[in-house]
């Protein structure tokens, strides 16, 4: 028997997407469809299973198959497509054309209900279902795009999370340079398309203060200011020289003076200085966080002790050759690790470090944790997972996303990435050199796991060619548009105007009317697949293809036309949509909507 919510056929939720309005309705077709998919005596129909043996397990029910909505390559075909019915065909033994004509004979019954997203479905061997949206359906999402201009585009998962992101997370030894640019965007844009989904999101930067790179800043910096040689694992760029001239001498000669090693306190204090120019860089990126840690607060709070002292309640630690080692292997590793050295101080590891870390960030109450690292951190995953199923969390609520290398290139040759001889270009200069907007949506139009080659000189010269200036010209045109409109006179209808539904579904059946609210209306379901995959490349797609279906609009559409005044008022709400809808996905990419150019 149908449950409740799907009894009317018609969605729960009409802020839902389109595509799940679509697909609860296809479900509870099926559900109603069942009952009647084989009429009484029919000798076709299949029979009961055998009961089973005395003391025999019982048969296993046949799995539930997800409705699966998607858009057919074939526009003509129709705005969604479903091939359910093939994937029902084995468990119910029954052909999928006659499925698929079950659930179709269903969705007709309720077609006509002004709640309904679906005006038609046709049935296609060898089971497939194409949908084709009501105009009713289209005109009422576009009017909701006019009401709810802050929001359109927003989604709600299914299961909402309290996740943690952290990424960047760069030494605080030297300034961003390029080479750190793609975690800085991908870890940016997957916060703000999770958030978009629904998702609480906490962004987070961990700095390491307490290792050597650190140390060897301060002596760097030290060696400076008494005239000495650079130690050879030193830091020798500009800005070393820059911070050397900057540190204030009771700083130095407060180090001394204790009698511990100057270098270690310098080095703090330099990588202070280090860090608030990362953060100057990142807010020029457009990127903030929410959270600023420290390894040595990790040590310094006990997390990383407390994170141990569980790792032995587990069982799971030996001492070998007076070091302590995590029995990582047990939980798919391939091999153990050691978590304190065998060292008089027993010195703790950076992976015991990263054990403690994982202990403190679930003590504040996340649900998923997500590290966005390097590709060359693919060996790292292995053993954080172990980790964190020893720790008594579950493996799967520690995620890992490895970006691809980008190879920078000027004058076509590599540029080179080292902190310690300062060669390097960075973050700040290549956003002065090719811009915000357009680092953006060349970072966010390729999967975080593809490679890159980036030549600095071809993007610059290309800029005014770059797609994300063809999208941000559509929205500053539709602006002058309803400039102009309004110095005339006109204007589109506002949200509460009884008749913004009426004058929308009258122009729908026009064909440039028809092609670009269908390009409207997809937002929401971009932002699902977005935050599903993880992946931001699907949004720069969807806004070019928005920006082209306006561009034709335009040309085939007179928007402002004083003979026929309820007409231009429609298309004048449908290019406030769109400007609306082109807007939001910019901002999601952290891409300005100029409203002239």
């Amino acid at each position: 028997m149908p449950s409740a919510r799907y009894h009317s056929g018609m969605t729960s939720d009409p802020t839902a997407s389109l595509r799940t309005q679509v697909r609860q309705a296809v479900e509870a077709a099926w559900q109603r469809a069942q009952a009647d998919l084989v009429p009484a005596g029919d000798a076709t129909a299949p029979t009961a299973p055998p009961a089973p043996a005395p003391g025999a397990p019982p048969a296993p029910a046949a799995p539930a198959e997800p409705v699966i909505i998607e858009r057919p390559a074939d526009q003509t075909r129709g705005d969604f497509a479903s091939s359910i019915a093939l994937k029902l065909a084995k468990p119910h033994r029954r052909p999928p054309m006659v499925i698929a004509a079950a659930i179709a004979a269903q969705i007709i019954t309720t077609a006509t209900d002004p709640r309904s997203p679906i005006a038609a479905v046709e049935v296609a061997p060898p089971g497939f279902l194409n949908i084709r949206l009501s105009d009713a359906a289209l005109a009422a999402t576009a009017a909701r795009v006019i009401a709810d201009q802050g929001t359109w585009g927003q989604v709600t998962v299914e299961n909402p999370e309290r996740i943690n992101v952290e990424f960047v997370s760069a030494n605080p030894t030297g300034p961003l340079h390029i080479g750190n640019a793609r975690g800085a965007f991908s870890g940016d844009l997957l916060c703000r398309v999770l958030t978009a989904a629904g998702h609480t999101v906490e962004r987070e930067y961990y700095f390491n203060d307490f290792g050597s790179q650190v140390k060897n800043l301060g002596a760097s910096i030290v060696a400076i200011r008494e005239g000495t040689e650079i130690p050879e694992d030193g830091y020798r760029g500009d800005y070393v020289y820059d911070i050397a001239k900057e540190l204030p001498a009771a700083v130095l000669e407060g180090a001394i003076q204790s009698g511990d090693d100057p270098t270690w306190a310098v080095g703090r204090w330099a990588s202070e200085q280090v860090r608030s120019g990362i953060e100057a860089s990142l807010e020029h990126l457009g990127c903030h966080f929410d959270v600023w840690r420290s390894e040595s607060t990790l040590h310094n709070d006990g997390w990383v002790a407390k994170a141990i002292e569980r790792l032995r309640a587990a069982g799971d630690v030996y001492e070998e050759d007076g070091a302590v080692v995590f029995r990582s292997t047990k939980f798919g590793d391939d091999k153990d690790r050691v978590i304190l050295r065998s060292t008089d101080d027993a010195a703790p590891t950076y992976f015991a470090a990263d054990i403690g870390y994982l202990v403190e960030k679930f003590s504040r109450g996340y649900q998923r944790i997500i590290f966005i690292w390097g590709e060359d951190h693919h060996g790292y995953v292995a053993r954080v997972k172990a980790a964190a199923e020893s720790l008594g969390l579950d493996r799967d609520q520690v995620q890992m996303i490895l970006t691809a290398w980008v190879r920078f290139v000027r004058d076509g040759k590599e540029i080179s990435m080292s902190k310690r001889s300062g060669d390097f270009i960075t973050l700040d200069e290549l956003l002065d050199e090719i811009g915000v907007d357009a680092a953006r949506w060349f970072f966010a139009s390729r999967a975080a796991s593809s490679g890159i080659d980036f030549d600095i000189e071809l993007a610059k010269k290309q800029s005014n060619e770059n797609p994300v200036y063809y999208v941000q010209y559509a929205h500053a045109r539709i602006a002058s548009i309803l400039r102009k409109a309004a110095d005339s006179g006109m204007a589109a209808p506002s949200a509460d105007d009884p008749r913004l539904l009426e004058l929308l579904a009258g122009i729908l059946p026009g064909a440039p009317e028809a092609q670009l609210v269908r390009q409207i209306v997809r937002l929401p379901e971009v932002v699902e697949d977005a935050a599903a995959s993880e992946e931001t490349h699907g949004i720069t797609a969807y806004a070019a293809d928005l920006a082209t279906a306006f561009h034709a609009f335009y040309r085939d559409a007179r928007v402002v036309d004083s003979d026929e005044p309820d007409r231009s008022a429609a298309r004048l709400a449908l290019v406030a949509a769109t400007k609306t809808t082109l807007a939001n996905a910019l901002a999601l990419l952290g891409i300005s909507a100029p409203e002239q150019m």
